[in-house]
């Protein structure tokens, strides 16, 4: 089935870049708009998939959708489109459930990759930006792993490497149970909120630190 997509961008030539992209690539745009508030009426009465949107547009910003959708607990997933690196920004797309974080100046190029990972429920974010959080946060390990056994530890980096539970247990030789009992303590230590892609999305942005 084609991936439904609303898109929205207070730019119109990158709207339309974008949209017509997408749609030479096979995928189901449902609408798109240049501001937050369409944006999310679009979402709320269309219900697609995904939702591809600028962070900073008039109305409601990317992520005062994202917060929306994740409090009336909408299931399309958002992916955010930026020029901004500010980790204030991403620290709050993450905390939003937000699945996908890209830069516009690839957002060509990792558009696709981006739309497939997150159809299939896996965090996507743009390289670029984590390497460069990462620059500015080294020697940043954050503290809490500390806490975490040496099987946690283990089950966090295979969870990084977008493994499901089914086959981290397979690959740990361990029921799948044994590895939901260790995502949850996992989710307590680390003070997670408890929604299904948290724990992979943390991973993901602290990969390098496993």
């Amino acid at each position: 089935m084609n991936t439904s997509i609303v898109i929205a961008d207070d730019h119109p030539l990158m709207l339309r870049g974008l949209t017509d992209f997408l749609t030479s690539k096979g995928f189901n745009i449902l609408g798109s708009a240049e501001d937050g508030k369409l944006a999310y009426s679009l979402i709320v009465k269309l219900k697609p998939q995904i939702a591809i949107l600028d962070i900073r547009m008039p109305y409601m910003t990317g992520l005062e959708i994202a917060e929306a959708c994740q409090k009336n607990e909408l299931k399309t997933k958002i992916i955010l489109i930026t020029f901004d690196k500010e980790e204030v920004l991403y620290d709050q797309a993450k905390t939003f459930g937000v699945y996908g974080y890209i830069l516009k100046e690839f957002a060509v190029e990792e558009i696709e990759t981006c739309i497939t990972q997150v159809v299939n429920n896996k965090p996507y974010f743009s390289k670029e930006i984590t390497s460069y959080l990462n620059k500015s946060n080294l020697e940043q390990k954050p503290e809490v792993l500390d806490s975490l056994t040496k099987s946690e530890l283990k089950i966090l980096t295979l969870i990084s490497e977008n493994k499901t539970s089914q086959e981290i247990a397979d690959i740990l030789s361990v029921s799948i149970k044994t590895i939901h009992k260790h995502r949850s303590h996992i989710v307590g230590k680390l003070h997670l909120e408890n929604k299904p892609n948290s724990l992979s999305v943390w991973a993901n942005l602290n990969k390098d630190f496993l």
